[in-house]
């Protein structure tokens, strides 16, 4: 592994507040001594760039890259929410978008709704407003409306300081304070102009990795910092051109690894470790993309064999069939009367369409009632949920 330079103050410094606590102040980016991209990390850089070009090729390979992307952005936000502390599962989501009743779903869907509409939101802003501060406001103010967090000032820069640590902890005994809020707004501020220098050279995931670090550190709001950061993630993958389509479920791997993830961050600011960090953050993004891949060669095989099933078992209704298929891709739970508006045919034609489709596999009942009946495209979440 790369050896990182001696000296504990390289991403910044602790500095004793009149209270008592201790805040850490961050150098700005890029780090100085620069980060050593030679030995591991140059390797894990190889196959970081590597393995997202694949990736991205993959992707193209869809028919219809788009009907698949909700999937992979509902996995992330799943993933990303659990870091916090969420229970729900890609199943609640799925539910709760699709309206169905169940007393027994973890409240906290809401948040990964909302993850959800933050992400499509950022994306849909990109064109106009690049990864900034005033971007990362607004897609905070979506991350927290009406949810867990809320009556914590949504898309405001926090003016009071903040901690992180066990529950229960005070600001003497925190494992992280962040800067005190004085000194927020000239980080984010150099946090910005990093991001959009043009003159250091770095290559772009080591310049990712980098910001998403640092934003961890400087904590900039009083809720909801981690998921955002992981959101800036795939906004400036998508921003630079990395990838087309927002398919990396990183979170997958930080979640798998939470306490690692976590040390990860801690070392860059007691021993100014970025390299530790950068291998980390690599090795990840060279995982997750190799496992995203295998997500596309898997939908590409399934939609091919359902495809083949609809043809076979049919008849004349194949045309119609089909295009129910192509809707289960991007809304993987349906009702009889959203196959009537996706066809323009009678609720009974419709009704006879689902009955079909679960007789052969293709769907299957989950809500077990004769009126408000749901249905789920049981082996195209699964490959999800896995």
């Amino acid at each position: 592994m790369t050896t990182p330079p001696a000296n504990p103050e390289r991403a910044g410094r602790y500095v004793r507040q009149l209270t008592g606590y201790r805040a850490f102040i961050p150098e700005p980016l890029p780090p100085d001594p620069a980060v050593a991209l030679d030995g591991a990390l140059q390797v894990a850089l190889s196959k970081a760039d590597r393995a997202l070009g694949r990736l991205d090729g993959s992707i193209q390979t869809l028919p219809d890259p788009d009907l698949f992307v909700a999937m992979y952005v509902r996995k992330e936000a799943v993933l990303s929410s659990q870091i916090e502390g969420t229970q729900s599962s890609l199943d609640n989501l799925l539910e709760a978008e699709a309206s169905i009743s169940d007393p027994s779903r973890p409240r906290d869907v809401g948040e990964v709704i909302n993850y959800v509409r933050a992400m499509n939101a950022g994306l849909a802003r990109l064109p106009a407003l690049p990864v900034s501060v005033r971007l990362v406001r607004e897609i905070h103010a979506e991350l927290l409306e009406g949810v867990r967090g809320a009556e914590r000032n949504p898309g405001e820069i926090r003016t009071s300081q903040n901690w992180i640590g066990p529950a229960g902890c005070t600001l003497n005994d925190a494992t992280f304070v962040p800067p005190p809020p004085g000194e927020v707004g000239d980080a984010l501020a150099k946090w910005e102009r990093f991001l959009h220098a043009t003159d250091d050279q770095l290559p772009a995931l080591v310049r990712i990795g980098l910001a998403h670090a640092q934003f961890e550190t400087i904590h900039p709001f009083l809720d909801g910092n981690g998921r955002l950061g992981r959101l800036l993630i795939t906004f400036l993958l998508c921003e630079q051109g990395i990838l087309l389509k927002p398919v990396l479920y990183l979170s997958y791997y930080f979640k798998r690894r939470r306490a690692e993830y976590y040390e990860r961050l801690q070392a860059v600011r007691d021993t100014g470790d970025w390299e530790g960090w950068l291998l980390f953050f690599l090795q990840g993004v060279a995982e997750v993309s190799e496992e995203a891949t295998s997500t596309v060669r898997a939908i590409v095989q399934l939609r091919e064999r359902h495809r083949a099933l609809v043809a076979d078992v049919f008849g004349r209704a194949t045309a119609t069939g089909l295009k129910v298929l192509e809707l289960l891709y991007s809304r993987p739970i349906v009702t009889v009367n959203d196959v009537v508006a996706e066809t323009a045919t009678s609720y009974e034609a419709a009704n006879q369409l689902v009955r079909r489709m679960v007789s052969c596999g293709i769907l299957e009942e989950i809500t077990g009632g004769v009126r408000n009946r749901r249905f789920r495209y049981r082996d195209y979440v699964s490959i999800f949920s896995d």
